[in-house]
Parts: C-alpha cells; structure tokens; sequence
C-alpha cells in the first residue's frame, strides 16, 4: 500500500508541475514529430472554402492587423 500511495504521489507531483509550466508560459504542448506542416497541409482547415466561423476570425485577424499598423501612438 505505501508503494500505491508513493507511485500516485509522484504523479500528482508531476501533473501539479506540468499545470504550474502551462499556467507560467502559457504555450500549449506540441508534438515532436512537426505537426500538419510535416504532411503538406499549410492549415488546420484545408477546406476550399472556409467556413462562416473561418471567415469571421480571419477577417477579425485581419482587422486587428489593420489597427495596429495603422496606430498613431
């Protein structure tokens, strides 16, 4: 039993310092092996044409691309 209790305290120690990492650098885990840019496909959504949702975060990228190049200060 104490061999249990060490084995799931190790864990939940080392589950308690991923959650602190994530929370400090706020990057999300990634794969080793390159991700879809390894296969050929250039984004996440390959579709032809983009969907309603699609369309309205690009234009929202789009619009805040704008705002910061053209800001006064």
């Amino acid at each position: 039993m104490q061999t249990f209790i060490a084995t799931f305290a190790m864990m939940l120690l080392l589950v308690a310092m991923m959650a602190v990492g994530f929370i400090i650098k706020r990057k999300t885990i990634s794969g080793s092996c390159g991700g879809l840019g390894s296969v050929g496909v250039d984004k996440a959504c390959d579709c032809p044409e983009p969907c309603d949702k699609r369309k309205a975060k690009m234009a929202e990228q789009e619009r805040q691309q704008k705002l910061t190049e053209n800001r006064i200060i």
